[in-house]
């Protein structure tokens, strides 16, 4: 996905060229102004580079030099925690049953499993054998048998994780035959709230952190007004690719939705998003789901997991948390938004005539 830097009133931009996830349409202010900047604490600079199976944008006010070393830090963190890398430490622990995972690896699956049980296994970091025996992490795709697939779940449980030893900056874990993680499924939110907790720890008032449709936002825009971020269309048939606008501020943005990965076969989807509980893709009726908090490794694990749930179950967690927001839309073009944020989001004019509805607690 890129985001565009515009700097002239009238603009226009081709949504269905710019990706998957979340678009982002930055609108810079001082149209027509050749004032140069001088200073390196205001100067806005971006980069964009490939890394974790997406593209990457990354625009922030302040040294370039920060740029640099936010790639190294995204591409350590790939190496070290990879599951398809065969001397990262998660494909060492699902080879030998035992292992450590150290740093940032170890927050990542603490954090997830913290997920995993508050969410009571809509999300599993052991899905992973189900997950590739649909071809989805290999791209040779396919509709397993029942039988398999019920198989592989006997190793699904993120419970039987044992935990042998942690330490400040490390964790040991063993695995039962058959089991094998994968930490895909929250790495890049904990990547996105990683870049912006180190952005901000060396001077940067403002950011926008796009990690293939994972977004965090670091302050707002140089005027002082909020970000825009773009809610992509799950629908396919979709004539702009987006759903609506949401304005935001120091905040985590992340959707999921079936509409990411996906294959055919005779004349059925399926989706990469799988329910562990059938090993089948969920389907509750729910085309994407948006997560809205100051929490990126919990906004990416929570919009995974509310796709599972389905939309009663996802409103009723909502109302017993105070730390996160979301937007729901459904298979029939329904959207569902919390209220808290209802005032900062917008319909397109596509999508004028959506039903839309307002969840309170």
């Amino acid at each position: 996905m890129r985001i565009m830097f515009l700097n002239c009133d009238s603009f226009k931009i081709n949504y269905k060229k710019m990706g998957a996830g979340l678009l982002c349409a930055l609108l810079l202010c001082g149209c027509g102004s050749e004032k140069q900047v001088e200073n390196k604490l205001t100067d806005t600079n971006s980069t964009t580079f490939f890394a974790m199976d997406t593209v990457m944008d990354i625009q922030i006010t302040g040294d370039e030099e920060l740029l640099t070393e936010a790639q190294q830090k995204v591409m350590a963190l790939e190496k070290q925690l990879s599951v398809t890398e065969k001397d990262s430490e998660v494909s060492g622990i699902n080879r030998n049953k035992i292992g450590r995972l150290t740093g940032d690896g170890a927050k990542i699956f603490i954090g997830g499993m913290d997920i995993c049980a508050a969410t009571e296994g809509a999300l599993d970091l052991t899905i992973y054998p189900v997950l590739k025996e649909w071809g989805f992490t290999t791209g040779e795709y396919k509709v397993p048998e029942d039988e398999e697939i019920n198989q592989l779940l006997e190793a699904v449980d993120y419970n039987k994780v044992e935990i042998s030893d942690m330490g400040n900056d490390y964790i040991d874990i063993v695995l039962p035959d058959d089991m094998q993680i994968d930490l895909g499924s929250i790495t890049k939110g904990y990547t996105s709230q990683m870049l912006h907790d180190f952005f901000k720890e060396n001077g940067v008032e403002s950011a926008l952190i796009n990690l293939g449709g994972n977004v965090q936002c670091l302050g707002g825009k140089l005027t002082g007004e909020p970000w825009k971020i773009a809610i992509k269309s799950p629908f396919l048939d979709s004539k702009e690719g987006i759903l609506g606008v949401l304005q935001a501020k120091d905040l985590a943005i992340v959707t999921s939705g079936g509409y990411e990965r996906y294959f055919e076969e005779d004349g059925k989807i399926y989706w990469h998003i799988l329910d562990p509980s059938t090993g089948k893709p969920a389907d509750k009726g729910l085309a994407s789901v948006t997560i809205v908090g100051k929490d990126g490794l919990k906004c990416d694990g929570l919009s995974t997991a509310l796709f599972v749930k389905g939309l009663d179950e996802a409103v009723e967690y909502w109302k017993s948390s105070d730390d996160f927001d979301m937007i729901i839309v459904m298979s029939n073009g329904d959207v569902h938004i919390t209220e808290e944020i209802a005032d900062d989001f917008a319909l397109t004019s596509e999508y004028a005539d959506s039903k839309l509805i307002v969840e309170t607690r």
